[in-house]
């Protein structure tokens, strides 16, 4: 797995094409794709995808986590883009058929298999800027992954921005390129003034998500987190962390979270904050940067309560610990 994360693949993909019926799938070269230089997709950023793993069990055997979770949000996407629907079982199908074709790729715990389907609208027809693409591909790509943070435990350094936005609010339930390309200037600029990795948008003074991953404050027995909304992302690792903090004992509060009293509470003792994703999965957040100032979270690193999170979360996709929750599909 030489190279940054999602930069390795597998050498064939499997795609489907659409045109009034989905065609077959069909394996071809992962290394590239031929379309006109009209297609829909490369003007109006018809464009969207889903992240999810596949996980080398303890006993050899390869199994996926949540997958129709993610393909029910990736059909949203596509809905939501105005891109052709997809069969989600038949994607599905896809998903699970690619990644036995490359199980003995998928890496041992604590590696995994990323898995990236991707939509796009193909239609040559650059009037259509008003209009969606009658025609479309879908794909899917493998990556055999590391860690994402290539240090080991991550203590992110996390901007409050009040004023920027990460996409239209509408629009945050799609996981579309065109909502991370919105994003991403206003992340570079955060790295470069304030030596930040990640910035956590906060429209009208309360906490949202960040650029990639949904956010998450745990103080005094709480854990807080935004209530689900047509602006952000509802992220599947976000649900499964939720559901395993409340059977840990923690009183999950899902509100909206002012940055004044965000700022009040994660500078107590104890306080813990974090990133979820598939890629990171859950990743400490040390410090928040607001007013010119850097603002400790609790103290300052990784704290035991995220860590035993993730923890509990991983030992799940690697069949360590019992699924009790009908999260895991093995496949072969």
């Amino acid at each position: 797995m030489a190279g940054d994360f999602g930069t390795v693949f597998m050498p064939e993909m499997v795609l489907a094409r659409y045109d009034g019926v989905w065609s077959e799938p069909e394996y071809v070269p992962s290394d590239a794709l031929t379309m006109h230089p009209g297609a829909h997709v490369l003007h109006y950023a018809s464009s969207c995808f889903e992240g999810l793993k596949a996980f080398k069990q303890q006993d050899g055997a390869v199994a996926l986590f949540r997958a129709e979770r993610n393909i029910a949000r990736f059909a949203q996407s596509s809905d939501l883009l105005c891109l052709p629907m997809i069969d989600q079982g038949a994607t599905l199908g896809m998903i699970e058929d690619i990644v036995k074709r490359f199980a003995a790729e998928v890496p041992d715990a604590p590696a995994s298999m990323y898995i990236r389907p991707t939509h796009i609208g193909t239609e040559a027809a650059i009037g259509k800027a008003a209009a969606p693409s009658a025609t479309s591909l879908l794909y899917v790509l493998l990556s055999p992954v590391g860690d994402y943070f290539a240090g080991g435990e991550a203590s992110l350094r996390v901007l409050l921005d009040t004023e920027g936005v990460r996409c239209g609010a509408d629009h945050g339930m799609v996981k579309g390129g065109g909502n991370y390309a919105s994003a991403l200037k206003h992340i570079m600029r955060a790295q470069a003034e304030h030596q930040a990795d990640q910035v956590l948008f906060c429209p009208g003074g309360f906490a949202q998500e960040t650029g990639a991953a949904n956010f998450i404050l745990v103080e005094g027995g709480e854990l807080i987190t935004k209530p689900l909304d047509e602006s952000f992302l509802h992220g599947v690792t976000r649900d499964s962390l939720l559901e395993l903090a409340r059977e840990d004992g923690l009183t999950v509060v899902e509100r909206e979270l002012p940055v004044a009293e965000l700022l009040e509470r994660a500078a107590r003792p104890g306080a813990e904050a974090g990133l979820t994703g598939t890629a990171a999965v859950l990743a400490a957040v040390g410090t928040l940067i607001h007013g010119g100032r850097d603002h400790p979270v609790g103290e300052g690193r990784a704290g035991p309560i995220l860590r035993g999170l993730r923890d509990r979360l991983n030992a799940i996709q690697w069949g360590s610990a019992p699924d009790t929750h009908g999260w895991i599909t093995r496949l072969v």
